[in-house]
């Protein structure tokens, strides 16, 4: 009797114990997914088209739907390019959000008249050149868009926009990995790279493809990073391991400068 009395006990606990046990399982980690969208402006008029609708049209209204933390930026060499660029990141809670975002722009009285002139446009005066849309998951480690903390002025400010293209999609996903469980991502968080976001790309032009975003104060910042990044021991070591070799097969850096007023 004392035995079966120890056997009802000890099922009961059990029983008790279960639900506790799945309550206290850590919740998977919400991942955003961030857009960016390419605007290439062949004019000065354009440009001031484009710059107007993002300014007084696009933010405001992304920002009373609860949408914040949006950067737009210009590249460095736009002074010179005869396609200039001017690059919107949008982040978003979930690939539905994203889908239903156009939709529901379409729908809001804000965005139609504070952007009507760029969005009633003639044909023979269009705004841009055209535009392209890219859309990206973000990383294991680090699955947030962050804003960077910097003293500087926006005008001296340097964000580094990197696309990792892969030979195969077996290899680009090894590159993902040295990235999250390789270590990569901390590793320039120790060395204070500010990134903005890592992520890999499941809609765009180049596939298979990783990009992620890091800050600088300035250029001689930016420099000054780079090299410490280059000489540290953890990144020798893992650049040296054998798993790793030969997982990118083309490499863009794109310098940009946030505009002053890039939420980011």
């Amino acid at each position: 009797m004392k035995r079966l009395l120890k056997l009802l006990t000890a099922i009961v606990t059990l029983y008790l114990f279960l639900p506790a046990t799945t309550a206290a399982k850590p919740k998977a980690k919400s991942r955003e997914y961030f857009e960016i969208r390419v605007y290439h402006v062949a004019t000065p008029q354009q440009e001031a088209s484009v710059d107007g609708y993002l300014k007084n049209a696009l933010l405001p209204t992304l920002h009373n739907k609860g949408t914040n933390r949006v950067g737009v930026f210009k590249a460095l060499a736009n002074d010179t390019a005869a396609d200039k660029r001017i690059y919107v990141l949008i982040p978003h809670k979930s690939v539905e959000q994203f889908a239903k975002l156009s939709e529901q722009l379409i729908n809001e009285a804000s965005l139609q008249n504070a952007g009507t002139d760029y969005l009633n446009a003639t044909y023979d005066k269009a705004p841009f050149a055209r535009f392209e849309t890219i859309l990206i998951s973000a990383f294991d480690e680090m699955t947030r868009l962050e804003v960077p903390d910097h003293n500087t002025p926006k005008s001296e400010r340097v964000y580094e926009l990197r696309s990792y293209e892969g030979p195969t999609e077996k290899l680009y996903k090894n590159k993902v990995d040295m990235f999250n469980k390789g270590g990569e991502v901390k590793l320039f968080k120790r060395l204070g790279f500010n990134a903005v976001f890592y992520g890999e790309v499941i809609a765009g032009s180049r596939m298979p493809n990783l990009m992620y975003m890091t800050t600088f104060e300035n250029m001689a910042s930016r420099e000054a990073h780079w090299n410490s990044f280059r000489i540290d021991p953890e990144w020798k070591t893992l650049s040296a391991m054998p798993q790793y070799q030969k997982n990118v097969s083309k490499s863009d850096i794109i310098f940009l400068r946030p505009t002053e007023y890039s939420d980011i």
